[in-house]
């Protein structure tokens, strides 16, 4: 039996359009694994992943960006969250654009998303197999800070999974996945820089073990980027980053921009479709697309 396979999907907010990109070529090209650990945006894409609902991502993201109900600043001033959290995880999943809960359910691929506690400052990785009982881990893990209300959930208070741990890769591996696709919406030589420790100090000052995690986030966060190119080079992990930095707003409200970010996830992955197959121990896929050449 080989090591199991995971994909570790980072966030980003509407960045994070790149991963659904790259998720959706490897679904066109019959590529699973058996497990996803996702954060924020990389949580809902890889959700969709699961579920075999190839497309979903795009087409729904471009329809609503613009549309106040799913991220504005009239959404925080009217429900105390900047993502619309009625109409993103209900309205839309259940009725606008359905998500296939019944798919995801029978899917044999490990799903996990990623949030941040509260009280202990430390990432919560929770195995989701119902999205009609889970949906609000999901919800958790993209509930950004400062802009979204904190989501209490089994006895926990829960935010944006990419505080505590916004590359899971240590956390993937220790859920048992040791061979793994790391796709991040960050260029190559990104480097986060610290936290500039304002308003959220006061708006978290009951939770101080929350604020480390917020001062540290950065260092975390060059950690995890280290791991990565370490585990590269033992052949443990392929690394999908974006090839060109677009320069698209983390609430970009622009579908043209979208779209080029989406394109850019496709590009980048049909360009090294066969590496992937490779990393993974699949045959080569002999035939060939013109859509990896611009």
């Amino acid at each position: 039996m080989g090591m199991k396979t995971g994909l570790v999907l980072e966030g980003g907010a509407v960045r994070g359009i790149y991963t659904a990109g790259v998720l959706d070529v490897l679904m066109e090209h019959d590529i699973w694994v058996d497990g996803v650990v996702g954060v924020s945006a990389g949580a809902i894409h890889g959700n969709s992943y699961v579920a075999k609902q190839h497309g979903r991502s795009i087409r729904y993201y471009k329809k609503y960006c613009g549309d106040r109900r799913f991220m504005s600043f009239w959404s925080l001033l009217t429900t105390g969250s900047l993502v619309g959290e009625e109409f993103c995880y209900h309205e839309l999943p259940e009725t606008l654009d359905p998500f296939d809960y019944e798919a995801f359910e029978k899917s044999p691929i490990e799903f996990y998303a990623v949030s941040t506690n509260l009280e202990t400052g430390k990432g919560e990785y929770i195995r989701c197999r119902d999205m009609h009982k889970d949906m609000e881990y999901l919800l958790a893990s993209a509930s950004m800070p400062y802009v979204s209300r904190t989501v209490e959930v089994d006895g926990k208070k829960l935010l944006d999974g990419g505080v505590a741990d916004s590359i899971p890769l240590a956390a993937a591996r220790r859920l048992g996945f040791q061979k793994n696709i790391v796709v991040l919406t960050q260029v190559k030589d990104y480097v986060k820089k610290p936290q500039k420790m304002g308003i959220q100090t006061l708006k978290y000052r009951k939770y101080p073990e929350f604020l480390k995690s917020i001062a540290g986030r950065h260092l975390n966060y060059a950690k995890s980027r280290r791991l990565i190119g370490q585990l590269e080079e033992k052949g443990e992990v392929l690394a999908i980053y974006p090839s060109e930095e677009l320069h698209i707003g983390r609430m970009e409200k622009d579908p043209d921009k979208v779209q080029m970010m989406y394109d850019l996830g496709r590009y980048d992955a049909l360009n090294r479709i066969d590496e992937i197959r490779a990393f993974l121990g699949m045959p080569q896929n002999m035939e060939k697309t013109d859509e990896s050449v611009r």
